[in-house]
């Protein structure tokens, strides 16, 4: 049996991060040699992974990589905060990004075995067995174009890449950099309206239909009286109606206290409205009401509509200043990954687990 010195267990441990004793178990299992050691904490390692599959790794962060006319986002989770901000972690994460720079695959995410797909599930069990705590490699996307920018918000909280046709010059590239950090603080769904199919614009009318609907106060007042009127002679209460009376006066308040009087005035008011919904709809007034607020929503989900952030007059668009850059520069994809966004978060409870730790679980 060779002698185990602690200068073989610094060695190993420091080559593999393994506990100090899983290394010395180790060389005495393999008799002092070096590789024989590592290949055994690299199973009982895997070993580890393999318990920890089922812990939630929904913290973590996004890393950039950008190499000539294509630029990528990845997410990399681990189960804490804490080690997000781990530099061997953070080390990683940017590997994972370089790593999917060069492989041919555009995208890939969640239900899809991206570590696999990047050939690093050996590189990530050793992380995993260094770092203790579970780590996934969510997922990656690529985009290509005349110019790419990137931005990291949040010590990686937020992971931005944006690609854009037309110009490549530095005045572009400096603009889709200032995009991208548009994307990370507004958080756009749609480039421009144009992305938008009819299916979904006709259920976001829809939706803000029935929002306005079930929301009598907002209504415009011919509409709303004409409701108040039905409501009074087949659903309300006379306490209702006479609260309804005593404070019409004021018909920014009065549904406050209608809110208290008896039976359910609120709810009788909403229920006819949504009864006379086809006949509302066709109504000029509300028609414009509805169209208006559609208008809002769009240029709060399209980036191009939305207000750039560092519009000195407080009113420019996104699509005003890249015009302003360039004429000839257009956005033609762009990507927005956010930790943990979609992902169930593990309930954490500290007292519940020095409990288990002092129960031996």
């Amino acid at each position: 049996m060779a002698e185990i010195t602690a200068s073989m267990v610094k060695e190993l441990r420091e080559a593999t991060g393994a506990g100090m004793m899983d290394c010395k178990k180790a060389l005495a299992e393999a008799d002092g040699n070096f590789d024989a050691a590592v290949e055994i904490l690299k199973k009982s390692g895997a070993a580890k992974v393999e318990k920890k599959a089922s812990r939630i790794a929904a913290e973590g962060i996004t890393r950039v990589a950008v190499s000539g006319n294509t630029a990528v986002v990845v997410e990399v989770n681990s189960e804490t905060d804490f080690v997000a901000k781990n530099e061997v972690f953070q080390e990683f994460v940017q590997q994972v990004a370089d790593k999917a720079l060069t492989v041919s695959v555009e995208a890939a995410g969640d239900g899809e075995d991206v570590c696999a797909i990047l050939d690093m599930k050996s590189s990530l069990e050793e992380k995993t067995l260094k770092i203790g705590e579970k780590l996934s490699v969510r997922r990656f996307k690529k985009v290509t174009g005349d110019t790419v920018a990137s931005y990291i918000h949040g010590g990686g909280r937020i992971g931005v890449v944006v690609a854009g046709e037309g110009a490549s010059d530095d005045a572009a590239k400096e603009a889709l950099t200032n995009v991208a950090m548009q994307i990370a603080a507004m958080n756009p769904t749609y480039i421009s309206r144009n992305e938008i199919s009819e299916d979904e614009l006709a259920k976001i009318k829809e939706i803000t239909i029935d929002a306005a609907l079930n929301d009598p106060a907002s209504l415009p007042k011919p509409i709303l009286m004409d409701l108040i009127e039905k409501a009074k002679a087949s659903k309300w209460t006379q306490n209702a109606i006479e609260v309804f009376e005593a404070n019409k006066s004021n018909m920014n308040y009065v549904f406050n206290h209608l809110a208290k009087a008896e039976g359910t005035p609120v709810e009788d008011l909403k229920a006819l409205a949504m009864e006379a919904k086809d006949a509302i709809c066709a109504n000029k007034i509300f028609s414009g009401l509805v169209e208006g607020r559609i208008s809002k929503q769009l240029k709060e989900i399209c980036l191009l509509d939305q207000v750039y952030v560092k519009a000195e007059d407080g009113k420019q668009t996104v699509a005003q200043y890249l015009n302003s850059v360039s004429g000839d520069l257009k956005i033609t994809k762009m990507v927005r990954f956010e930790v943990g966004e979609g992902m169930e978060k593990k309930e954490e409870n500290f007292a519940e687990e020095v409990k288990k730790q002092m129960e031996g679980n």
